[in-house]
């Protein structure tokens, strides 16, 4: 009897927690069902806000060309437009883990890139330039050789400067830490994109950008890897921006209205 007793209250016990796990996968369905539904109506961009003009801060806002384009898109698609502020390099494993839909921050296609993700169709054209000491004897990309260069880490300037014969690549988080450090004396030069130096070189006194550009490179945005779907219909929205003039007229507000002045 008491055996009999046993058994029963183990298949009760068995039946218990078969319906508690089966009542938690369908928790755990309903709320992976939500957030699948959120993600429909949201589309979230990763960046880095240190980037002007193409992502800078105004306040607690997040604004420029990338930030602008991003909106543009979203809109074609029907979508809200959520930006998350983060280190460079967290951009594409926060667009490979799923944590951002896509990444817009000044991304130059490059291949060591594109074995993490897929890029769009550019959207933009960018140099990679020089910044000096104003009495520096630096004068172009040959006299790098064996110098001490500052770059904002994860950058195609970081790509890239590691290639300079016997330099001493020093990696700085923002790239206006880079730009302080050149100021300082602490390192020759600074390898970084040809917008934010200009925006650099209004600020910081003695500095110059060289004639000479130290590369020539494409911006495009990036997504997960394998994610054709999304690709298409980002890349659908890009080009209707590029034929209707709009993609022009945002570059326009932040990069010649600058030049102008």
């Amino acid at each position: 009897m008491v055996m009999k007793l046993k058994k029963l209250v183990s298949v009760l016990l068995v039946g218990a927690c078969v319906v508690s796990l089966a009542a938690c996968g369908s928790d755990k369905k309903e709320k992976s069902d939500d957030g699948d539904k959120k993600s429909k109506d949201t589309l979230v961009m990763a960046t880095n806000a240190e980037f002007p003009p193409y992502e800078f801060r105004d306040g607690d806002d997040v604004v420029g060309i990338d930030a602008e384009v991003a909106q543009a898109i979203a809109d074609k698609l029907g979508m809200k437009l959520k930006i998350e502020d983060m280190a460079f390099d967290s951009i594409i494993p926060a667009v490979t883990s799923g944590k951002a839909d896509f990444g817009a921050a000044g991304l130059t296609v490059t291949d060591e890139r594109k074995e993490n993700v897929d890029f769009t169709d550019t959207y933009a054209k960018a140099t990679q330039v020089i910044m000096v000491k104003e009495d520096s004897k630096v004068a172009g990309p040959d006299d790098l050789t064996g110098k001490k260069i500052g770059v904002q880490l994860g950058t195609t300037g970081d790509i890239y400067a590691g290639d300079i014969e016997d330099a001493e690549v020093e990696r700085y988080n923002k790239g206006f830490e880079a730009v302080q450090a050149l100021q300082q004396g602490k390192i020759d030069a600074v390898v970084i994109d040809g917008e934010p130096a200009k925006e650099f070189v209004k600020q910081a006194e003695g500095i110059k950008i060289l004639d000479e550009a130290f590369t020539e490179e494409e911006y495009a945005l990036a997504v997960d890897k394998g994610n054709e779907d999304l690709l298409g219909k980002i890349n659908d929205a890009l080009n209707e921006l590029k034929d209707n003039g709009k993609l022009d007229e945002i570059v326009d507000k932040y990069i010649n209205a600058d030049d102008a002045e």
